[in-house]
Parts: C-alpha cells; sequence; structure tokens
C-alpha cells in the first residue's frame, strides 16, 4: 500500500511539473492566493469594501508606487482610473458588485515589445490591499 501511495505522488508530481496555473494557484500570486484569478491576462481582486475606500485605496497604491494619477472617470458599474509613470501607463477598473462588494481589475502597460507587465499589475493589487487592511 505504501509502494502505491508513493508511486502516486511521484508520478503526480512528475505529471504536473509542467502546469503553471497549477503551481501558481498552490503557491500564490506575489505571496496572495487572493490575486489568482485573471480576465484576459489582467489581476483581478474582489474585496469586503464599498467602491469608494477602494478607489481611495487605489489612489493610495498608485502614488506610493510612484505613479501619477492622470484621470479618474464613473462608468456605468464603477470607476476607471489612470495613470502613468516614465515607460508605463496603469489602469484600474473598479466595479460595485454590491453597496459593500467591489471588483478590482488591473491592467499594467509598458512601452516596448512587452508591453503587458503583469507583475505590476499585482503589486497594485497587493498594495491596496495593504490600505485596505485585507
Amino acid at each position: 500500500m505504501r509502494l502505491i501511495v508513493t508511486c502516486t505522488v511521484i508520478a503526480a508530481t512528475v505529471l504536473l511539473s509542467g502546469c503553471e496555473t497549477l503551481s501558481l494557484t498552490a503557491l500564490g500570486i506575489g505571496g496572495s492566493a487572493a490575486v489568482n484569478q485573471k480576465v484576459n491576462g489582467s489581476p483581478i481582486r474582489t474585496f469586503t469594501a464599498p467602491l469608494h475606500k477602494v478607489k481611495l485605496a487605489s489612489v493610495w497604491a498608485l502614488k506610493r508606487m510612484g505613479f501619477r494619477t492622470d484621470r479618474m472617470q464613473k462608468t456605468d458599474g464603477g470607476e476607471l482610473i489612470q495613470g502613468t509613470a516614465e515607460g508605463h501607463e496603469i489602469e484600474v477598473e473598479l466595479e460595485s458588485i454590491t453597496p459593500s462588494a467591489t471588483r478590482m481589475k488591473v491592467v499594467a502597460r509598458r512601452t516596448g515589445i512587452l508591453n503587458y507587465d503583469g507583475s505590476t499589475a499585482v503589486e497594485i493589487i497587493l498594495q491596496t490591499e495593504k490600505r485596505l487592511g485585507v
């Protein structure tokens, strides 16, 4: 019986070793398993907090990371925050799901060949979490 369990674990390790999605889910992205969900390659996170609190925390996160907040505009379901820093453009989409739940999606782009900057997008969400105390 012990041999069967050992062989199963070894086989699973070998078969799943190339599965990036599983490894990222298991380990968490950037130390936070809460930022695993992605839509079109952009990280998203739902907070149990009203839109105005998540908006303030997002602007704080951008400022803390050295980004300028260039534009804030209302959208059908929430707010869009746009920011920049040298060589980077940031879009933070906030959607009010309920009065006490807000979804946040971050798109970070760099100028150059590789435009999408996933690690910066995740860090903006993590810094927003930090500000909200979650």
